[in-house]
């Protein structure tokens, strides 16, 4: 398996960014133009297998690295064994999550030297391209809506993730809130694939942050306030068929 080596000298901000961008490169390729040969290569009944993304824009399913403490962070492993368990679109899209989380760490290896101001640097170059997972679902995703108290008509619950920071997720939109569907039109349904509408209740998974009817996944409203974090079927089942 192709291995980038760590160079002995210092590595400046836009080597490392230059690295990220042509790992990530690779993987968008094997998740999106050769989606086809990718998938048929992470056969369940195979080891655990990971996806790695190479500086030469690369791809390869390879078993992880023998070595302990391996080189560099190391991907997911296991994809392979979710395959045939999920929706291949659910699937993709879990592995595409995994896979900016890899690209992040490995950047952040490398950078372990650098200051405080280099980090910040290295984020911001980083964060001004789009995450696999907005590549692979070609999915606008609705992350912030309007708050109350900013005149919208929308209703929101507010819960505390496990960092203890509050979060809003949308619960219940009032009719006539006419604003709130045009901007979200292109919010999909993760189980119906339905549009959004905001007279509905919808549910965002805290894992994948796909959204959801609250019908689709039976939660409701009253529900919804007593769930600290909300993980959709599909994120459920994940974790449940590695245990």
């Amino acid at each position: 398996m192709e291995m980038a080596s760590i160079s002995s000298s210092p590595r400046t901000v836009e080597e490392i960014f230059k690295d990220y961008s042509a790992r990530r490169a690779g993987i968008v390729r094997a998740l999106t133009y050769d989606v086809d040969e990718f998938y048929a290569l992470c056969d369940p009944d195979k080891e655990n297998l990971c996806l790695y993304g190479h500086p030469n824009e690369s791809w390869e399913v390879n078993l992880p690295a023998e070595e302990v403490p391996p080189e560099l962070p190391e991907p997911a492993l296991g994809i392979n064994f979710a395959r045939d368990g999920m929706a291949r679109r659910d699937w993709l899209s879990l592995v595409a999550m995994h896979s900016d989380s890899w690209l992040l760490s490995v950047a952040f290896y490398l950078a372990a030297p650098f200051n405080r101001n280099e980090r910040k640097r290295l984020f911001s170059l980083i964060n001004d391209l789009p995450a696999v997972f907005e590549v692979v679902t070609e999915r606008k995703l609705v992350k912030d809506k309007p708050s109350a108290d900013s005149g919208s008509k929308a209703r929101l619950a507010t819960k505390r993730s496990s960092d203890g920071q509050a979060k809003s997720t949308p619960r219940i939109a009032d009719e006539g809130y006419g604003e709130d569907e045009d901007e979200h039109s292109e919010t999909l349904c993760g189980t119906c694939g339905g549009n959004y509408n905001a007279n509905e209740f919808w549910i965002c998974c805290d894992v994948c942050e796909r959204w959801f009817h609250g019908k689709c996944v039976k939660i409701t409203p009253a529900k919804a306030e007593s769930i600290r974090q909300y993980k959709c079927p599909s994120c459920s089942n994940m974790k449940r068929g590695r245990q």
